[in-house]
């Protein structure tokens, strides 16, 4: 039976694991393989990880980084970073990940999507939209960490990639990344009314409330987070967390019953 699924994000910069905030400034919180086992042990639904450097820096996948993290990995991982060719993603299939998220390739050359979805599936084809608010209103996907615009929609964007064979779309607010303020649901319910293909929100969580939130907003959808996981108290220490199993799913059952009377 599908359920919504709560995911951490954890994002690789200099081969260490980072925070940022709006896509700037990133935060070194510790050791990847280390928040991989921590993630293992409190039994995460998924992981995803993302290599900031590698596109903007224009290097390869790290297959050594990406080898131990399948390895250490007890849960589905998705991997994105550098992706940009049919065989570069059968390698990292090889090493153990079970999803290939795509950026900046994806929006670059929209062929890969099906090219990639040929091979291994339209399960296994992930497409992650970095989107940013437009001065004048609207939205608008950026690439390259925010740093260049495309002038497209990400709904309409959203929607393409659906029908080039992407399974599920992921959809990352510049402006709420690591604010800890909230989802952006008015962003999360246009894409969600144009795609049937599974849908996560990433940016913006700060409490399991946000989380519950977009549960009873959408239903099943994706719930990733970094900052929630990864900090506590004011001061922002460090300190990897995620809910226990009867927390979550006591969180999941009680936000998912609102979603259904919200249903009618």
């Amino acid at each position: 039976m599908l359920r919504p699924r709560i995911i951490p994000c954890l994002l690789i910069h200099d081969k260490g694991l980072v925070k940022t905030v709006r896509f700037k400034d990133p935060k070194y919180v510790g050791d990847p393989i280390n928040a991989v086992r921590i993630f293992n042990e409190k039994q995460a639904d998924e992981l995803m990880v993302l290599d900031i450097d590698a596109t903007v820096q224009a290097y390869e996948p790290d297959y050594v980084l990406i080898e131990k993290l399948a390895s250490e990995c007890r849960m589905p991982l998705c991997y994105g970073g550098g992706i940009k060719t049919v065989e570069q993603a059968q390698k990292i299939f090889s090493l153990g990940v079970e999803k290939v998220a795509l950026s900046s390739s994806a929006i670059e050359n929209p062929e890969l999507i099906s090219k990639i979805a040929e091979r291994v599936g339209t399960q296994s084809v992930v497409v992650v939209l970095d989107v940013k608010k437009k001065f004048l209103g609207g939205y608008e996907v950026v690439i390259h960490n925010g740093k260049k615009s495309t002038a497209k929609n990400p709904i309409e964007m959203a929607t393409l990639f659906q029908k080039l064979g992407a399974g599920e779309i992921v959809i990352n607010s510049v402006d709420h990344d690591g604010d800890m303020k909230g989802y952006d649901l008015e962003l999360a319910g246009k894409v969600r009314k144009q795609i049937t293909v599974p849908l996560t929100i990433l940016g913006g969580a700060g409490s399991m409330d946000d989380i519950g939130k977009l549960i009873s907003n959408f239903g099943i959808v994706g719930a990733s987070a970094g900052s929630i996981f990864v900090f506590r108290g004011v001061y922002k220490a460090v300190l990897i967390s995620y809910p226990e199993p009867e927390v979550k799913d006591e969180l999941l059952k009680r936000y998912y019953v609102d979603f259904y009377k919200q249903m009618g």
